[in-house]
């Protein structure tokens, strides 16, 4: 199947720094994400957006927790109905929780997830701004103010749900289609293999 409706180039043909990440990706995870192999298309661009990304859902001195960064991903891109980064983002969330479900809940509608007041409040934040960001106003950052998010990190929030903005957008528009590995990934909690085995 293909994975993106413009040319996927060969692995031994991308720069090494491509590779590089590549063979990276493939040892920590099990597989490449075909984000990665439709991107490299253009390497620079790849590598510099993958430094940004990198840094913005993984950085340990975020004032947003990973989970929180996650959810934002997946509440934007259901909401862009994207379908590679609502799997690969369900997932990771899937991963990071040890929940089979909240990814599901999130996907079909976030509205009605079990979610903490300040989990709700960010990824409303993230929702209107996808949906009408030309709508809002400095009324629509108190929310974020009254749970404690500092000025900066308001604007983390922002720059995540702007980060999965546009690369929902160029998934759409240009085919890309998720490693079907995403589907199946972390669908048992935690624990449960573990507790099935003690029970034989």
């Amino acid at each position: 199947m293909a994975i993106s409706w413009l040319t996927v180039p060969k692995r031994e043909d991308l720069p090494e720094d491509v590779q590089t990440l590549f063979a990276k990706a493939e040892k920590n995870l099990g597989l490449i994400p075909n984000v990665f192999k439709v991107f490299s298309l253009t390497p620079k661009h790849f590598m510099k957006w993958f430094r940004y990304y990198d840094f913005l859902m993984r950085n340990e001195e975020s004032d947003l927790s990973r989970k929180e960064r996650e959810m934002i991903a997946l509440a934007v891109s259901s909401e862009n109905r994207c379908e590679y980064c609502s799997a690969s983002h369900g997932a990771y969330l899937r991963e990071i929780t040890g929940d089979p479900v909240l990814s599901d809940l999130i996907t079909h509608n976030y509205r009605r997830a079990p979610l903490s007041e300040r989990e709700r409040a960010i990824l409303d934040f993230a929702v209107k701004m996808t949906n009408t960001s030309f709508e809002m106003s400095p009324d629509d950052l108190q929310p974020l103010r009254d749970i404690g998010l500092s000025d900066e990190a308001i604007f983390e929030v922002a720059q995540v749900g702007g980060m999965f903005n546009v690369t929902n957008r160029m998934a759409n528009a240009l085919g890309w289609k998720p490693n079907e590995e995403y589907y199946h990934q972390h669908r048992e909690p935690k624990g449960a293999e573990v507790s099935g085995q003690a029970d034989d």
